[in-house]
């Protein structure tokens, strides 16, 4: 790493080191307080961590996409999603023309608002262009009218990035979340503890001026892509983060518990499974910084899309093996909440499903394979002579 990446590297360890005391209460409370909240805030701040993925020209950090990905995979290590709490801008908003960049994208970036993506629909999950929510013009402005699922950070949020079909054109509007027609269907509880809530949102009537849509009619699909590519790149990271921590605590206890008259460690059972989670974080932590990496060298959409399937894929099912192997080495101590890999345990198995499951990394880079050819996504970017 160059001294920039240490120093920041270290700034993202003391931040969640930090944060780590927040964690208990985290998952005991269902969340933070408020009080809580505006403490996590101020030290979001005072490590210069704000907006990681935006611009410094917009008051963002302005890291690099592998620098990105360092700090995701430190923030990765905290239990409850508490690294949710690090907000990043969905980099759709990119896309945002300068008046909405001043009304969303500047005060998001300062800390002052907080957006949510709502793409997945009751009929709409693996197949985003299967979306039925419709945003029908009407004189100046648009009736937006449909239901979206999963809207993470749907509670926390005071505006929404809404997918909506205007004459079967894929377009995504800003949505403030106060508008007449725009509603909660139902906040429901899931396997994991997180931070914020992923809330069911009804859309009725909701009226938006043209104005609201962000980047163009019809360029709906490319901005979620744009978004779900950087996701896939950041679970790739926090994941191997997360099963970094969980081995770490593993193989702590192991030397510890004594069984047999000897720790436990001793025993090639479990030798093999702490040898096999290092197999697992070390080859995941070098693809997914080879790949951000060749991100920042300007690689072709497509191309990144899939090779960000490829790290999605590999490192979210190595971690939520090296976080099982990680309970089992605790035995029923790994079973009880407070132990940090049992709330580990729960919360990475959605990344084996959100932001694409499993099986739909495998088509993107199957299809990859069958339409351009195996060459690109075997090749290391900047390999290839000019």
């Amino acid at each position: 790493m160059t001294p920039r990446q240490i120093e920041l590297k270290q700034r993202a360890i003391s931040w969640t080191n930090e944060m780590m005391q927040y964690e208990l209460d985290c998952e005991m409370n269902n969340g933070l307080s408020a009080d809580q909240h505006a403490k996590v805030k101020q030290l979001i701040l005072n490590h210069g961590l704000a907006a990681i993925n935006m611009p410094a020209e917009w008051g963002g950090a302005g890291l690099s996409v592998l620098e990105h990905a360092i700090v995701s995979e430190e923030v990765g290590k905290l239990t409850g999603a508490l690294w949710d709490t690090l907000w990043r801008p969905a980099n759709a908003l990119k896309a945002c023309t300068p008046a909405q960049r001043e009304e969303y994208l500047l005060p998001e970036i300062r800390g002052e608002r907080r957006d949510a993506v709502a793409i997945t629909e009751p009929e709409a999950g693996s197949d985003p262009q299967n979306i039925q929510t419709t945003a029908v013009k009407d004189g100046d402005s648009y009736l937006i009218n449909g239901e979206k699922l999963f809207v993470t950070v749907g509670d926390a949020a005071d505006f929404l990035l809404v997918l909506a079909s205007v004459d079967g054109a894929p377009t995504m509007f800003i949505v403030d979340k106060d508008l007449p027609g725009v509603s909660v269907k139902r906040t429901p509880r899931y396997t994991h503890t997180f931070v914020y809530e992923h809330p069911e949102f009804l859309f009725e009537d909701v009226r938006v001026g043209a104005d609201k849509i962000l980047g163009a009619i019809g360029q709906g699909y490319e901005l979620t892509r744009d978004w779900f590519v950087e996701e896939r790149l950041m679970i790739a990271a926090r994941t191997t983060g997360a099963a970094e921590r969980a081995t770490l605590l593993a193989a702590e206890f192991a030397k510890e518990r004594v069984q047999f008259g000897q720790p436990i460690i001793n025993f090639q059972l479990i030798q093999n499974m702490l040898a096999k989670n290092t197999v697992d974080i070390m080859t995941n932590r070098a693809l997914t910084y080879q790949v951000a990496w060749e991100a920042d060298q300007g690689m072709d959409r497509k191309l990144l899309n899939a090779k960000a399937a490829v790290i999605k894929l590999g490192a979210s099912e190595a971690s939520n093996r090296c976080v099982d192997n990680a309970l089992q080495i605790f035995g029923g101590r790994g079973y009880m909440r407070e132990n940090p890999v049992e709330r580990l345990w729960r919360e990475l198995r959605v990344d084996r499903i959100w932001e694409g499951t499993s099986e739909i990394q495998t088509i993107i880079i199957g299809n990859e394979i069958n339409k351009r050819g195996a060459e690109g996504l075997l090749d290391y970017a900047g390999a290839v002579p000019a």
